[in-house]
């Protein structure tokens, strides 16, 4: 090990894109930092790099109001002297979905190579928490190391260093292990990213500063090499860096000042690392502190922002992306450019200080219109593919029912069959503007007895409603829009067995119902199918047995609410305040549908809470009271609050929908749903990134915070050898497993702050999510650890909607029914399909969700002409031969994220 010191100065900004001002001011600065970045450059050749936060946008941000300096940008990015990338965007890990994750690596490393060069540095300054996957998901894009600012001790919140005593590591660096066993360099900002912040140019101002500098580097340093970032949030370079160093290099020449880059101080730590460098393993969620600082809470704030991001990522990866496959597979073109605008619309709403909810609100109402503007292009991406798709599937089977037979076709883009209720809207009859519209006729236009059939003739149940004459239009790509008058129904049914990423279609025909008198509802609050029964209580909460194993559940979907003097980073009960809940209410239940294939309830409690907290809360956030020591308390007065919940079962389903919706007129305070589970287990399992999280349900020691709030993406499960429960969520990011000897399930329905927090006042009123809001989440008892893969397809599924179309009667060359790609394994979760833009070869990708290795058998029905091992970035690897059944075998390891590509 060399024995001189070497500091590497490098030069930075941490560029918040939005924060405590909205976009466009923090954008109107970024002008004038990249300005003077630029000036600096090229008139200080002594001014060696700058490190531009490892997101690519910040140059299509500048570009937008400068794009003549495109040349010049290009040129020091080339020279390596601004070093971008490998991220789109600096997203927060744990509130976006795995392939977010995965596209704004893949968009990142493209704009940069576009550029001329990227910094590959697994870059995550800022993230509050760190997946556990991340080593995996960089190693397979080439990249070695990871740099971060939190998720082990010492750095707390708002950048407080600990001590090191009980430190995962006894230094900032470590190997840090992803799941499978795949490693990377982890590098932790020990003392923040801003501990070379304003390096002094006076001697006798740099002899004090270097003194306490040098002291802190030593104390966590595992080399000689030890690291300074000189910038902050939003800080202006500093230009007289080169003067500085000089300055420093006089008053200690036993040490080595370097105004360095990342690439090269990698390198050189990777040169002297010592042997017995620590290994931490898997997530990084600051679980060995006192639980104050771990940010967690950021999951609940703006519960509205995490729903539509939700919503918009599946539509997205899940709908998008496959359906436009299938149409390419039929000689489509596949529209690169436009998935690349949804996705990067899309994944400007995930910077940490945005998806987290943790800005002013003028930050999150421009959220709002990027979430619909994503959606809109998604949305015209699937009408497209379907249409395509639709127009080649050959329905004349159903001619033999009359031509007046109207075909429609159910998608499944998720990676398992499919059985659920689809909802569809038939046009029966079309008047156009041109040739003129009878109304009268259409409205009086008989429907006849019909029945519902797919190919084979197998009949169906149904719920038709006559929505009566509308208003609509085509747009036909070689003339002028045709407006018409339609008559609709809309038909509500059961598909069952949808093949795995494929389709299946059925036609309404004019023939005789059979009429079928069959109920799922038991009594006036009670409901079951051949799975499960459903018993609703008095005070409206539920009991369910799973009919398998004889299991039943106790009290599920109790409300509780509790008041909330934080702020949108971190959730803080008043001080001993009991928590109110539904339990002792006295609840309404109304059965609101029933048919063969459904039975749904609603619950109404006509509840009060607290109005808000006392006016002593707003004097404590003014005079910046750390929300710790805050002793505020709720008013006496309250406000209705009124809950209804939907509770829905289907035919054929082994678990429950619920859909809960309320008015929230109360300002402060936090809103759950508890699902105790009395199950005896010491863990639980939580979805996260391209993992199924195994995490203890007793925090650590060093914990004192009273709640112990996690992260998850779509469900949370508790389970053991005998028996589980999976609570799967739409955009339900925040859960707890409570310590209440019973391990109840906790997921956070909405948090009202009135404050941004951190580091000074910012008022936050549409924090306060007053209004409607409506949320939905998923009930599915299981059999203990055998039924978890089951339970967790069907919590995966639940995140996808489905996708209808109506089509005619015509000819074509795909069958019916049909999947474009077949594959089997035990532990696998499918996760994305989509087309590389490099190669035009089809991308498929899994993991596993098991710590046991398993293997993966694909087939498809195109004409694949070869397949191959591929990774993240999409990158041809191994060869992979075909069997005899033109299937390929791929192993896979325990918890590896696998991709396969295909060569059209």
């Amino acid at each position: 090990m060399e024995d001189k010191k070497v500091i590497h100065i490098i030069s930075h900004t941490h560029w918040d894109r939005e924060w405590y001002l909205p976009y466009e001011k923090h954008h109107v600065l970024l002008t004038k930092l990249m300005d003077r970045l630029l000036e600096t450059l090229e008139s200080n050749p002594d001014f060696k790099s700058f490190h531009l936060d490892g997101q690519t946008i910040i140059l299509d941000d500048y570009l937008q109001i400068y794009p003549d300096m495109r040349e010049k940008l290009q040129t020091f990015v080339r020279e390596g002297r601004l070093q971008i990338g490998p991220w789109y965007i600096l997203q927060d890990e744990f509130l976006t979905s795995s392939e977010a994750n995965i596209r704004n690596l893949q968009y990142g490393m493209k704009d940069a190579a576009r550029w001329g060069g990227v910094s590959k540095i697994g870059y995550f300054p800022d993230s509050f928490g760190n997946i556990g996957q991340a080593p995996q998901i960089l190693s397979q894009a080439g990249i070695n190391n990871a740099v971060f600012g939190r998720g082990v001790k010492p750095t707390g919140f708002n950048n407080a260093v600990s001590e090191a005593e009980n430190f995962e590591s006894p230094y900032s660096e470590m190997l840090w292990s992803s799941p499978d066993g795949s490693s990377v360099l982890g590098i932790l900002f020990a003392n923040w990213y801003c501990n070379g912040n304003e390096v002094p140019t006076n001697e006798i101002e740099a002899q004090k500063y270097w003194d306490h500098h040098i002291a802190s580097l030593e104390k966590y340093a595992a080399t000689p090499h030890m690291l300074m970032l000189n910038g902050c949030d939003h800080q202006p370079i500093q230009t007289d860096l080169p003067e500085a160093i000089r300055t420093a290099e006089k008053l200690y020449p036993n040490i080595e000042f370097v105004h360095s880059n990342f690439n090269d101080y990698v390198g050189k730590l990777a040169e002297t690392l010592p042997e017995n460098l620590k290994v931490i393993d898997g997530e990084l969620r600051s679980q060995q502190t006192d639980g104050w600082g771990t940010l967690v809470n950021t999951a609940s704030a703006r519960v509205y922002l995490k729903q539509m991001n939700q919503f918009n990522q599946a539509l997205l990866e899940k709908v998008a992306e496959p359906l436009s496959v299938f149409a390419y597979l039929q000689g489509e073109g596949y529209q690169h450019h436009l998935i690349e605008y949804a996705w990067k619309t899309l994944m400007q709403n995930h910077p940490h200080d945005s998806i987290c909810g943790c800005s002013v609100d003028e930050v999150h109402r421009g959220m709002v219109t990027r979430f619909e503007r994503s959606k809109h292009v998604a949305e015209m991406i699937i009408d497209e593919s379907l249409e395509s798709i639709s127009e080649k599937i050959n329905t004349t089977r159903f001619e033999k029912w009359g031509t007046d037979a109207l075909p429609f076709t159910v998608y499944n883009t998720t990676g398992w069959d499919r059985t659920g209720v689809v909802k569809i809207t038939l046009d029966i009859k079309k008047d156009y503007f041109a040739a003129g519209v009878n109304k009268r006729a259409l409205k009086e236009f008989p429907l006849g007895e019909r029945t519902l059939v797919d190919d084979t003739g197998t009949e169906y149940q149904y719920k038709a409603e006559d929505l009566g004459i509308f208003f609509d239009y085509d747009l036909p790509e070689e003339k002028f829009r045709q407006p018409y008058m339609a008559r609709r129904v809309c038909l509500t049914f059961e598909a069952e067995k949808v093949p795995a990423l494929g389709y299946k279609t059925y036609a309404w025909i004019s023939a005789a119902k059979h009429k079928d008198t069959s109920s799922l509802i038991v009594n006036e609050n009670e409901m079951e199918n051949k799975y499960v029964n459903v018993k609703i209580n008095e005070n409206g909460s539920l009991t369910m047995t799973d009919k398998a194993n004889r299991r039943t559940f106790e009290e599920l979907c109790v409300y509780e609410d509790t008041g909330d003097i934080g702020n949108e980073y971190m959730y803080k009960q008043p001080n001993n305040e009991q928590a109110l809940t539904t339990k002792d209410l006295i609840a309404k239940v109304n059965i609101i549908e029933d048919t063969p294939f459904k039975a749904a309830y609603e619950i109404v409690h006509e509840w009060a809470i607290p109005k808000s907290a006392s006016d002593l809360l707003e004097k404590e956030q003014k005079e910046l009271v750390w929300f710790t020591g805050r002793t505020s308390a709720r008013v006496e007065e309250v406000v209705p609050f009124i809950i209804k919940t939907v509770v829905t079962l289907e035919k054929n389903s082994k678990g429950i929908s619920v859909k809960t919706s309320y008015n929230n007129q109360a300002k402060d305070h936090r809103l759950r749903a508890l699902f105790p589970t009395d199950i005896q287990t010491d863990v639980h399992y939580a979805d996260s990134i391209f993992e199924i999280a195994k995490r203890l349900n007793e925090p650590s020691q060093e914990w004192t915070n009273p709640d112990h709030s996690q992260h998850q993406q779509a469900f949370v499960d508790v389970s053991n050898d005998i028996a589980g429960l999976t609570i799967a969520n739409l955009g339900l990011n925040e859960y707890e497993i409570i310590r209440d000897g019973r391990n109840t399930i906790a997921v956070t329905l909405l948090r009202s702050v009135g404050e941004l927090g951190d580091w000074g006042y910012f008022a936050t009123p549409e924090a306060q999510c007053l209004g409607e809001h409506s949320v939905s989440f998923r009930i599915y008892p299981h059999e203990g650890k055998a039924g978890t893969t089951k339970a967790y397809q069907d919590a995966y599924q639940y995140q996808v909607p489905w996708s209808l179309k109506q089509t005619g009667l015509h000819d074509g060359e795909l069958s019916p029914v049909h999947s474009f790609l077949q594959w089997e394994s035990s532990n696998l979760a499918f996760s994305s399909m989509k087309v590389s833009e490099q190669s035009g070869d089809v991308m498929v990708r899994w993991f596993n969700m098991a710590d046991e290795s398993d293997t993966l058998i694909v087939k498809s029905s195109a004409s694949f002409h070869h397949a191959y091992i591929s990774n993240v970035i999409e990158e041809k690897g191994k060869s992979l031969h075909a069997d005899g059944n033109e299937g390929v075998q791929v192993p896979v390891r325990k918890h590896e994220i696998v991709t396969v590509g295909f060569e059209k």
